[in-house]
């Protein structure tokens, strides 16, 4: 298994990083890729829900069960896990955490790991580095930002 881990401060309010991970909208200005999020089960404390979500690659089109792991909503702290399978080949989790330094300033860590199912895409494993996830709190970054500016 691969993990990934990358901190950014972000100088927009925690509740202004905070909906970018919510709504279908918001969710596409940070990743693009993702066509649709419905849910499928909905539970009152959010652990244990479960979204089928849409992955446009290219022409191709991946779908999913997403199941919320973690769920943690305060004023100070907000923290989300997430995890699915990838075309039965990847098991995958996404870990976001923020938390407030000021009123305008927030910071942000994303954690990712990547679990290969089969042998051969184990191989692949070897190779992959950290780049998605730089180039993903980048964005997040900029889009909060950005957004809290206006």
């Amino acid at each position: 298994m691969k993990q990934w881990t990358k901190e950014i401060e972000i100088n927009a309010p925690i509740e202004s990083v905070w909906k970018l991970f919510n709504s279908l909208e918001d969710m596409q200005k940070i990743m693009p890729q993702v066509i649709d999020n419905k849910p499928i089960k909905v539970t009152d404390e959010k652990v244990g829900s479960v979204y089928r979500q849409k992955y446009k690659e290219g022409k191709r089109i991946e779908e999913y069960d997403v199941e919320t792991l973690e769920y943690v909503d305060e004023p100070d702290r907000k923290r989300l896990k997430i995890g699915f399978t990838l075309a039965k080949m990847f098991e995958i989790t996404a870990f976001y955490e923020l938390k407030k330094l000021d009123d305008q300033k927030t910071h942000f860590t994303y954690t990712a790991t990547n679990n290969a199912l089969k042998w051969f895409v184990k191989l692949f494993m070897l190779l992959a580095n950290d780049k998605i996830v730089v180039e993903f709190v980048e964005r997040v970054k900029r889009v909060a930002e950005s957004e809290s500016n206006l």
